[in-house]
């Protein structure tokens, strides 16, 4: 099992916590109050740094229930492994309607996984694939 070492910045912060047993992410939650109005951004603080082991990454995610019952969707969510500082959450507001994010809840996951670098090669040509050029809608969707 990987330690994932987090350090409370301000008193009041709730510590990440994995809802279940087995699941991939581990819950983030406010740590004060932020009003997000409809159709635009913002900045949520955790009141939490954390340090990701190296040759990891954490990736910040949406919440499923906050996503489809509120339309809050995570934004920018690389933490590298070499960052100390404030792991703060930003969000997007599809909805027709403001959310307040409260202070203490949860308001998004994180979930940590392995990092693969690969060596950049800067190639004339491709090689061929079945798929090719085909993009969007390409598999009938």
């Amino acid at each position: 099992m990987m330690n994932i070492e987090v350090k409370k910045l301000i008193p009041e912060a709730v510590l990440p916590t994995y809802a279940n047993e087995h699941d991939a992410g581990m819950d983030l939650y406010a740590s004060k109050t932020v009003t997000i109005p409809a159709h635009e951004r913002a900045l949520i603080p955790t009141g939490i740094a954390m340090a990701i082991p190296e040759g990891n990454v954490g990736l910040i995610w949406d919440k499923s229930g906050l996503a489809t019952k509120h339309g809050l969707t995570c934004l920018a969510g690389v933490i590298d492994a070499g960052y100390r500082g404030e792991v703060i959450v930003a969000v997007y507001n599809t909805s027709n309607k403001e959310y307040i994010a409260e202070a203490g809840k949860k308001i998004a996951q994180l979930l940590v996984q392995p990092v693969v670098h690969g060596n950049i090669t800067e190639v004339k040509e491709l090689s061929d694939s079945m798929r090719g050029e085909k993009g969007f809608g390409s598999s009938g969707v």
